[in-house]
């Protein structure tokens, strides 16, 4: 096993177990941050297949901007076990074998879809997901609508600036 398969298990094992402290987490707001944790580890997955702009990007907008406002909605929420109504025990064995069936079709679909006779994926993808080849096809293939979507932005800054505006 080298260095990458090493990091891609131990991220593959946060983020589930992230993901699983978000749904039997009994406060909000801690689930809520698990739920950062669990962008963190994609956002490292996505430094492991070399697209650093894709893992940036996740961190900022996801585990900061998305996050944040998640945070204020549930704090602004109050949510309290003791409001929350009683489920009675038909609704909980009800929700344990649709989430069962679930599971199964799951793991017939990736058993179809995964191939164990095929050769091992390579680990490095090269220079595709690199911010100069990105910034390079940006203001050579795509520059028109590159410059479109940058005046959309501006009249957008605009507007939001008059419509703010106190007279």
């Amino acid at each position: 096993m080298n260095t990458t398969e090493i990091l891609f298990f131990f991220l593959s094992a946060l983020a589930i177990f992230s993901a699983i402290m978000v749904l039997i987490s009994k406060n909000p707001i801690h689930s809520v941050l698990w739920l950062v944790a669990v962008f963190f580890a994609i956002s490292g997955h996505y430094i492991l297949l070399n697209a650093q702009f894709l893992a940036i990007v996740n961190m900022i907008v996801y585990a900061g901007a998305i996050m944040v406002l998640f945070l204020f909605v549930v704090m602004l929420m109050n949510l309290n076990a003791e409001t929350e109504p009683q489920k009675n025990l038909w609704m909980k064995l009800a929700g344990v074998i649709s989430g069962g069936c679930l599971l199964m079709v799951l793991v017939s679909l990736v058993r179809q879809a995964t191939d164990l006779n095929a050769k091992k994926a390579m680990t490095t993808t090269g220079d595709i997901g690199l911010i100069k080849n990105l910034g390079k096809l940006l203001f050579s293939e795509y520059v028109v609508p590159f410059e479109i979507t940058s005046v959309l932005f501006l009249s957008a800054m605009i507007g939001a600036i008059v419509i703010g505006k106190k007279e």
